[in-house]
């Protein structure tokens, strides 16, 4: 459970700011596409300190079920006690309730939260027999990684359908380096050498990769770079190494990175 207290940098590159405040006030469900590393967290992160509102974060994964999120009963010395989830936890108090990579859960999450995305916007406990009225200022945002997931974990057109939702990709090249600088302090003359190289590996679509250089990946060599690591090795850590484990793949990347920087 994360909660977002202090000052956070985000760089907007389109309108999606502006997206939702209008979908706090309208109390509509929001949901979050784009590739891993995109600013998608950050952006959650970012608007709930604007906001001033309490942000509570589940990864979501195979076996996250809906009495994870809702709630469950647990033995507490002589008696059973009611234990509420995250879910239940922002529904009652109004707190904006992020579900990262929500198609990776299990089905019954999908139809626990159902009735918060339509005009009821109530969550029924069945374990309480009890149906919860959503606090006014409750907001459920989920994300979701098409390319990732496809052919893989799809989101059905019936449960896409009861989101707004706000498409992710990676900076252009001059807001990715304001945000490195931003984010690592590191030179605007590196900044711009990593960000041409995540660009480069972003276009070498014949190498197969699953995923390709994130924003976080970038900032991750930088932050490393600034704190003393030598840039090559820095890259190749940072950057390479997480993108693949073929051998013959991380050689290639490592040769075209090191002429890069």
């Amino acid at each position: 459970m994360l909660v977002a207290e202090k000052t956070i940098f985000y760089k907007a590159v389109g309108s999606e700011i502006e997206v939702f405040n209008q979908i706090n006030q309208l109390q509509l469900p929001l949901l979050l596409k784009g590739p891993t590393g995109s600013g998608k967290s950050r952006f959650i992160e970012f608007m709930a300190n604007e906001l001033n509102k309490k942000l509570i974060t589940v990864s979501c994964h195979e076996e996250t079920s809906a009495t994870d999120l809702i709630g469950r009963f647990i033995i507490k010395g002589a008696e059973t006690v009611w234990i509420d989830g995250p879910l239940s936890i922002a529904v009652k108090n109004g707190h904006i309730l992020y579900l990262d990579e929500v198609a990776e859960a299990r089905p019954d999450v999908i139809v626990a939260i159902h009735s918060l995305t339509d005009h009821r916007r109530e969550l029924f406990i069945d374990k309480l027999g009890e149906t919860i009225k959503a606090h006014p200022d409750f907001l459920l945002v989920a994300s979701f990684n098409p390319g990732y997931q496809k052919g893989f974990k799809e989101l059905k057109p019936s449960t896409r359908q009861r989101f707004v939702a706000l498409s992710f990709d990676y900076p252009n090249p001059k807001a990715e380096t304001e945000i490195l600088i931003k984010e690592t302090g590191i030179s605007a003359e590196i900044a711009q050498k990593l960000v041409a190289i995540g660009a480069k590996i972003r276009n070498l679509t014949e190498l197969g990769l699953t995923e390709t250089v994130s924003t976080r990946l970038l900032v991750d060599a930088a932050k490393l770079i600034n704190n003393g690591l030598p840039k090559r090795l820095a890259v190749h850590v940072a950057v390479v190494e997480p993108l693949t484990d073929e051998r013959e793949t991380i050689n290639a990347l490592k040769d075209l990175c090191d002429l890069m920087i």
